[in-house]
């Protein structure tokens, strides 16, 4: 068992029934009243941010976990196929461990997997930014580009987002993974 004197950005601790990596904390000593420390924690499951008081020096329940990195091989009805990087060992990975970010994976990428003592996946990382071509969308007209007016636009991975008018088929985007939206074109 930690105490709240071991708080570090990205300690994953469990608390309430869940595991939680604390984002930023904050040691407070009142001038009356005993000391505490606040806390943002995000839930590794379903990635949602809360705000948590610990008194000073209340133990915590810290939880080891280990990052291993693997590739993208295919996805296989409703599972990805991940290769390990130095054992080369395939596993097969439940879609929703990435929270609807593998609709941007494309075959050979590299993800993170958060693993527990007991190898049980806790959550998967995608690369933040992936570049990806665009292989079906609506031609953009001159003078379409006045407005910040979006169309849609699909993927090689098969994945379709808003761009704006001015994207071309053949053109490769840089696409934030966390948001699933447009960054910015890529000069080949």
């Amino acid at each position: 068992m930690a105490s709240t004197s071991d708080f570090r950005n990205g300690l994953i601790i469990n608390f309430k029934h869940g595991l939680y990596a604390i984002i930023e904390f904050q040691h407070v000593k009142p001038g009356k009243g005993g000391a505490f420390v606040r806390t943002k924690l995000k839930n590794l499951r379903n990635g949602k941010v809360l705000d948590n008081t610990f008194r000073s020096g209340e133990s915590v329940d810290v939880v080891r976990v280990e990052r291993k990195k693997y590739q993208f091989l295919y996805k296989d009805s409703g599972s990805l196929v991940l290769m390990d990087n130095e054992t080369f060992e395939q596993i097969n990975v439940q879609a929703e461990n990435f929270g609807g970010g593998e609709k941007f994976l494309k075959e050979s990428e590299e993800v993170e997997l958060l693993l527990d003592q007991d190898d049980n996946i806790i959550t998967a990382e995608l690369p933040v930014f992936v570049n990806l071509e665009v292989v079906q969308t609506e031609p953009g007209f001159r003078g379409d580009t006045a407005t910040n007016a979006m169309k849609q636009a699909t993927l090689e991975t098969g994945a379709v987002i808003n761009v704006p008018l001015f994207i071309n088929e053949g053109d490769k985007l840089k696409i934030d993974t966390r948001t699933g939206e447009y960054s910015e074109r890529v000069k080949n």
